[in-house]
């Protein structure tokens, strides 16, 4: 269910004391980041003020994430599980989520694949602006468009190639210069993988 202001009143506030648990999840990685606990009042602040807000059971007020550090969590969407009981807020996280500094409170735990892939695509983002010489992923920005392109057509036939002989140790090899060449061009085009999955999405909704 989608919380708004109209779907409050139907979370199972009574069984839950008044307080409800929220999982913290990056909208773009998947990665979780931290819990807390929500009461209505910090529901309808999150809702308006876009930034999720708990309730402190500690200082025993409401306390929006980042108030202090300026690490706020930029809300996409809140929903409730199947008994209505547990909170799922999507994030966009204005640096570490942590109060150790660390993107996530599980910061021991072991990323999945594909949250690795959004974990590079932004290193990868970041060196957009980079001194050419510091790496190969800045140098390439500062060739531009066509080398980045010209690159991608590259490793697109030799992944290809690779398949075609049946060669799986080269065909993986490949694939990941492919994935990486296609992230930097994206990035220098201003445009990211989730654009992609927004078309992707798209096209599975229409089958």
């Amino acid at each position: 269910m989608i919380i708004n202001r109209q779907t409050i009143d139907q979370l199972g506030w009574d069984k839950m004391q008044g307080l409800i648990p929220c999982i913290v999840q990056n909208a773009i990685s998947g990665k979780v980041l931290m819990q807390g606990y929500m009461d209505q009042a910090a529901i309808m602040t999150t809702l308006d003020s876009g930034h999720v807000t708990f309730y402190s059971r500690s200082k025993q007020r409401l306390w929006t994430k980042g108030e202090t550090s300026g690490h706020t969590l930029d809300l996409v969407e809140l929903t409730a599980d199947c008994d209505k009981d547990s909170i799922l807020a999507l994030v966009k996280p204005n640096g570490p989520t942590c109060h150790l500094g660390t993107e996530s409170c599980w910061a021991s735990s072991t990323d999945a694949d594909f949250t690795f892939i959004a974990e590079l695509e932004t290193i990868l983002a970041a060196r957009k602006t980079a001194d050419p010489d510091s790496s190969y992923t800045a140098s390439l920005y500062s060739k531009g468009i066509k080398r980045i392109a010209q690159k991608v057509g590259e490793e697109g036939v030799e992944t290809a190639l690779a398949a075609t002989v049946k060669d799986l140790e080269e065909l993986k090899n490949e694939s990941a210069d492919l994935l990486y060449h296609l992230i930097v061009l994206l990035q220098a085009s201003d445009l990211s993988l989730s654009d992609v999955v927004d078309v992707l999405k798209s096209r599975h909704n229409k089958k």
